[in-house]
């Protein structure tokens, strides 16, 4: 049973959301939250959660993951149609759905995050020609496993020195990294880099596999020793 946090301003939105969830047997609504404040209390009353917020409660985007990190519980952001979602995705949330979802689609965002995955809008997350498939999969083919592996980071919002750390390096070597994949990109810094990785299919399911891998090497691994 995955736990979810609903969080909206608008009520009829909220309901009509909330009625949705409810219909999926695996996943149940513990709270519901019409502020920032409520929705605060609740990650930390009920750690493990999937927390499904509005954007237009403007949350302060790094205190909000770093509070969701340590409850152990991941976020979904429910933003605006045609908003802009690249900063949610830098900073690390798992899933982005805009306020125009389908019932289907919204469903399906919640179980893949609740699994561990990473969902994007479809209509971001699929190229939009041939072609544009063809640049995703010629930039995935020529990036190193490293490279993917800063990729991966940088879409979840790290900045340098914690990939540098998490990949047990320093950040002058992610420096050159990041020049050598903004090369191969086309991009020039790393908030490009990130929507460039989205806005391709096949570059954004390999970076989200490679996070995934990431992830559960790091939990695998013995604790250090003081």
């Amino acid at each position: 049973m995955n736990k979810i946090i609903l969080a909206d301003s608008q009520a009829i939105f909220r309901a009509g959301t909330a009625k949705v969830l409810a219909m999926d047997e695996d996943l149940r609504i513990i709270a519901q939250c019409a502020d920032l404040e409520r929705m605060m209390h609740a990650i930390t009353t009920f750690p493990g959660a999937i927390v499904l917020f509005a954007a237009s409660l403007r949350p302060d985007l790094p205190s909000l993951r770093r509070m969701l990190e340590s409850a152990g519980s991941r976020g979904i952001v429910i933003a605006e149609n045609n908003e802009n979602v690249g900063a949610y995705l830098q900073h690390g949330f798992r899933g982005v759905v805009f306020r125009s979802v389908s019932g289907s689609s919204l469903v399906e965002c919640v179980r893949r995050v609740a699994a561990g995955d990473t969902w994007i809008p479809p209509q971001l997350a699929l190229a939009n020609s041939p072609e544009d498939d063809m640049v995703g999969t010629r930039v995935r083919d020529r990036l190193t496993p490293k490279e993917m592996r800063i990729v991966a980071l940088i879409v979840q919002g790290c900045k340098n020195r914690e990939i540098a750390l998490r990949l047990k390096t320093t950040e002058q070597v992610i420096k050159n990294y990041l020049r050598s994949i903004y090369d191969k990109t086309g991009v020039s810094d790393r908030l490009e880099l990130a929507l460039f990785t989205i806005h391709h299919r096949v570059l954004a399911q390999a970076a989200a596999e490679v996070g995934s891998k990431l992830e559960a090497e790091e939990q695998a691994a013995p604790p250090a020793v003081a």
